[in-house]
C-alpha cells in the first residue's frame, strides 16, 4: 500500500467503514475550534486566557490546513481525480469548497486585524462546523435534499421575495401618512412585511387603518402559504433522500451476502 493509498483511506474512509483515527481528530479539532469561536466572544475572559485560546485556534489551523492540503494531494489516488485536472474538479466540490471556507478565517487570523475584523473573523470561524457534513450520512442526504430541490426553492424564495415587496408597497400607501416613521417608505415596510409573512408576529408595528388592518390579515394568511411551500418541498425530498439510502444499504447487503 503507498503512502498516497494510506492517507486517502484515512481522510476518506476506509473500506471497513467508520471513522479512521485522523477522522476522530480531525472531528475533534472541528467542535473544539466551533467551542473556541463561541467562548471567544465573551468579552468578560481574562486577556491571558485569551492568549491561550489564540494559540489553540492557531493549531487548529495548522490541522485543519494539513487535512485540506493532504485531501487535495490524496485523492490524486481515486482514478476518477488524477492528475491535475482530477484534482482541480476535486476542489470545486461541495465538501472540499466547505472545508477550504472553514480554513479561510483561521489563516486571516494569523494576520492580525483591526477589532472589527477580528469579530468577523470569530463568527466566520463558526463555519468550521459545516466540515461536520462530511462525517454524517444523514447531513449529506439533507445536502443532498436541498441541492435536488434548487429550483423549487429558488421559486418559492422568488415568489416570498415578491410577496414581500407587494405587502410593503400596500402598506407604504395606505399607512404611510399616518405612521411615517414605519410605513414611510417601502424600505420601512419591509421590516412589517417580513414579520408578517413569517409569522413571527411581533407587535412593534402594527396597522391603525382598516384598510391597514385588511392588508395585514391578507398578509398573515398569506405567510402560512409561503412557510408551507418550502416545508412541503423539502420534506418531500428529504423523504426521498432516505428511502434512496434504505435502498442503496439494502442493495449492498444483498450483494455482500451473494459474495459469501
Amino acid at each position: 500500500m503507498t503512502a498516497k493509498q494510506k492517507v486517502y483511506d484515512e481522510l476518506h474512509g476506509s473500506k471497513g467503514g467508520g471513522l479512521t483515527a485522523t477522522q476522530r481528530v480531525v472531528l475533534v479539532a472541528i467542535l473544539l475550534g466551533v467551542a473556541l469561536a463561541i467562548v471567544s466572544t465573551e468579552p468578560e475572559i481574562p486577556p491571558e486566557l485569551t492568549r491561550h485560546f489564540d494559540r489553540i485556534e492557531g493549531v487548529l489551523g495548522i490541522i485543519f490546513l494539513i487535512e485540506y492540503v493532504a485531501r487535495v494531494w490524496s485523492i490524486g489516488h481515486d482514478p476518477v481525480h488524477r492528475g491535475v485536472l482530477g484534482r482541480l474538479r476535486y476542489m470545486v466540490k461541495p465538501f472540499a469548497i466547505l472545508d477550504l471556507v472553514a480554513l479561510i478565517p483561521f489563516l486571516l487570523g494569523w494576520l492580525g486585524f483591526e477589532t472589527f475584523i477580528l469579530r468577523i473573523l470569530r463568527v466566520l470561524r463558526l463555519i468550521a462546523i459545516s466540515k461536520l457534513l462530511r462525517y454524517s450520512e444523514a447531513m449529506r442526504i439533507v445536502v443532498g435534499a436541498v441541492y435536488d430541490r434548487r429550483f423549487e426553492l429558488m421559486f418559492a424564495m422568488v415568489l416570498a421575495s415578491l410577496m414581500i415587496l407587494i405587502s410593503s408597497a400596500a402598506l407604504y400607501v395606505v399607512e404611510g401618512e399616518k405612521q411615517p416613521q414605519a410605513f414611510g417608505s417601502i424600505l420601512r415596510s419591509m421590516w412589517w412585511a417580513v414579520v408578517t409573512l413569517t409569522t413571527v408576529g411581533y407587535g412593534d408595528v402594527v396597522p391603525q387603518t382598516v384598510l391597514g388592518k385588511v392588508f395585514a390579515g391578507v398578509t398573515a394568511l398569506a405567510g402560512i402559504g409561503m412557510i408551507a411551500m418550502p416545508t412541503g418541498i423539502l420534506a418531500a425530498s428529504f423523504s426521498d433522500g432516505f428511502a434512496k439510502a434504505r435502498a442503496r444499504a439494502k442493495a449492498a447487503a444483498i450483494q455482500d451476502e451473494d459474495l459469501r
